[in-house]
């Protein structure tokens, strides 16, 4: 994994993070993994955009952390970042659901055409899935431990930040990630998962997440995210 994590491919800015990873252990067999899947099956992402998160959202300007599970593994719509389609692909049904209660939380209209969460990435918002991989049509077929001690060191790394930062956790998974935040300037906003089986049951319309959020950024002198997708 360690030659994908230089300065020429990361953002400068996470160097610190990057360079302990590259001395452990899990990031070589990590990389091996990879080398074999990568030339013998098709994999989601593409391998280029694997730490796509990390290039729009540098640590000084973090302000929200999103944690996924595994990227989409459907053609053409992993794209490094959870959550996020590229523009032309159909919005996802979770991603759907988010927009619907942005709407409903901030007032303002979605575009449910564009899936593409670049904009948040861009203000601050680390679109993080704990698993950075995924075979073509087969949901955590990359849950390794090597990513579970990656993201564990990732958020880590996330809580030595001085500046307020919110987490988004959503569901049974990212919420497990809850008792990392140990930093007085952070905080954790929990819901269901925005996934339709979960949130037609209840607990994800109505929590307003989003105005939460950025009520807790503004009052801590950090200009709030724009959530809205145009």
């Amino acid at each position: 994994m360690t030659k994908y994590l230089d300065n020429n491919y990361m953002l400068k800015d996470w160097k610190n993070l990057f360079d302990q990873i590259g001395k452990k252990e899990y990031s070589k067999t990590l990389h091996a993994f990879l080398d074999e899947e990568y030339q013998n099956q098709t994999v989601y992402p593409p391998r280029d955009m694997m730490f796509q998160a990390f290039k729009f959202t540098d640590p000084q300007s973090l302000k929200v952390v999103i944690i996924g599970q595994d990227p989409y593994h459907n053609p053409g719509e992993a794209m490094g970042m959870s959550f996020s389609v590229p523009r032309g692909i159909d919005v996802p049904p979770s991603l759907v659901n988010i927009y619907k209660e942005i709407q409903k939380d901030l007032g303002f209209p979605m575009n449910f055409e564009n899936g593409d969460l670049t904009p948040w990435a861009e203000q601050g918002v680390l679109l993080l899935n704990a698993y950075l991989s995924v075979r073509a049509g087969v949901p955590l077929s990359h849950k390794r431990p090597e990513y579970e001690k990656f993201i564990n060191d990732a958020l880590d790394y996330i809580e030595t930040l001085d500046q307020p930062v919110v987490y988004m956790l959503w569901g049974g998974f990212a919420r497990k990630y809850a008792s990392k935040v140990k930093n007085p300037k952070h905080i954790v906003l929990e819901s269901v998962h925005p996934s339709p089986l979960s949130a037609n049951r209840g607990g994800w319309f109505g929590n307003r997440l989003f105005s939460k959020c950025n009520e807790y950024l503004e009052k801590n002198g950090v200009s709030a995210i724009d959530w809205q997708i145009k």
